[in-house]
């Protein structure tokens, strides 16, 4: 099996895990005691936590194998999962979600992130760069929503068999630590060129990229702090909240959302072989997020949940184009470096949302987060545009660097 093939398959058994635990996490949590605000603490020490963690293998990762990194970040998956399983207090559940690979949303910021993304940035074509990392994408989003799916099953367990629905919430997390034991096997099977450390990359991990990747990491930090406020599992806590919404209908609801968000991504490379990757990202996210502004304002469920729908089908087409941006701009021995530290900031940024988010919402059932996610957002579209739609394509390449 190819390289590519084994980490995209690896992205979407991340997914699956990923998409079942964000939409479980604020039901199980809430069912052992803990109140909204505590629940938005855990989603921000998870982000804080991978943030770190996703800086340090970046920066430092190139003095080890990558394969050596990922078999690492198995381990630490595993230990995350049993971790939630086997506490129930604030204390330790805050410690295991800081140090662990939780993610409290579908998509995937992670310790897996710069190394996988560095070893899928082989191609020295844009279109063919985008369209792996699309593939790469898709792999995690349509698992993703195979995942919030089933996170209706726990309910379905209680219901019908009469298993206690703490222990069968319990199960989720178990199931999340034993996907580390295929994802070990994806790992083991990688080619000669994830067995290499590069330490002059760790030495000097953005030497000849610097300045434009703070340029971009300063924007994506505006956009994923107005995203912080609309994860996953805080807009599941949200339309739970608002409408009433159950387990089971919450998972089919992501698992849509999810299954549009995936298939759209395989636009991204022909969209940006067109009009170009800036403005890709920019043009399919502004209208996404006028429609999760929408949502807050719907009277009725089905309403909110068309505009988010709709915000779905379009809110990820810029991912792969901004993978691809990034890897074109830094030559290959800084792209590890680059991908951590344009998603360190992301993952920080966003840390402290999901906190805000559990206040607001424990005050009131309207979508001020999704207000909040919703302009932020389109701040950075519109800020991006500005600084970098006349960057010329040519100089995105590694060879613009030399």
């Amino acid at each position: 099996m190819h390289d590519s093939l084994r980490l995209t398959a690896a992205r979407g058994l991340r997914g699956f895990a990923d998409g079942a635990v964000s939409v479980v996490l604020p039901a199980y949590l809430l069912g052992i005691g803990l109140s909204q605000v505590q629940v938005g603490a855990i989603a921000t020490a998870t982000l804080v936590g991978s943030a770190l963690l996703t800086l340090c293998v970046g920066l430092a990762g190139g003095r080890f194998a990558a394969r050596q990194v990922l078999l690492a970040s198995c381990a630490l998956l595993a230990l995350t999962g049993l971790g939630f399983a086997s506490q129930t207090a604030l204390a330790p559940l805050l410690l295991v979600a800081f140090v662990g690979t939780m993610n409290p949303t579908a998509g995937d910021v992670s310790i897996f992130l710069p190394t996988e993304q560095a070893l899928l940035a082989e191609s020295p074509d844009v279109r063919e760069r985008t369209a792996t990392f699309a593939r790469y994408n898709v792999a995690g989003a349509l698992l993703g929503a195979a995942g919030s799916l089933a996170a209706g099953l726990p309910e379905l367990a209680a219901r019908r068999f009469g298993v206690p629905l703490d222990a069968a919430l319990r199960a989720v997390f178990v199931s999340y630590a034993a996907v580390a034991l295929p994802l070990v096997a994806l790992y083991l099977g990688l080619g000669s060129g994830a067995s290499a450390a590069r330490p002059s990359a760790a030495r000097a991990p953005l030497a000849r990229s610097r300045k434009v990747v703070l340029r971009l990491t300063a924007l994506f930090a505006i956009d994923s702090f107005g995203g912080g406020f609309a994860v996953q599992s805080m807009l599941a806590l949200w339309l739970a909240q608002r409408f009433g919404l159950s387990l089971a209908e919450l998972g089919s609801f992501f698992f849509a959302a999810s299954t549009l968000s995936a298939f759209s991504q395989f636009l991204s490379a022909r969209l940006a072989a067109r009009i170009g990757l800036v403005e890709t990202m920019v043009f399919t996210h502004l209208p996404a997020n006028l429609f999760l502004i929408a949502s807050v304002f719907m009277p009725t469920a089905p309403l909110a949940l068309g505009c988010l729908l709709v915000r779905g089908a379009l809110s990820q087409m810029d991912v792969p184009a901004r993978q691809s941006y990034v890897m074109a701009v830094v030559p290959p021995e800084e792209r590890a470096a680059a991908a951590s530290v344009t998603n360190v900031p992301r993952a920080l940024a966003s840390a402290l949302a999901p906190l805000l988010t559990g206040a607001m919402l424990q005050h009131s059932s309207f979508g001020w987060p999704l207000i909040c996610a919703g302009s932020l957002k389109i701040a950075y579209d519109l800020l991006l545009l500005w600084q970098f739609r006349a960057v010329p394509p040519h100089a995105l390449e590694p060879r613009a660097n030399s």
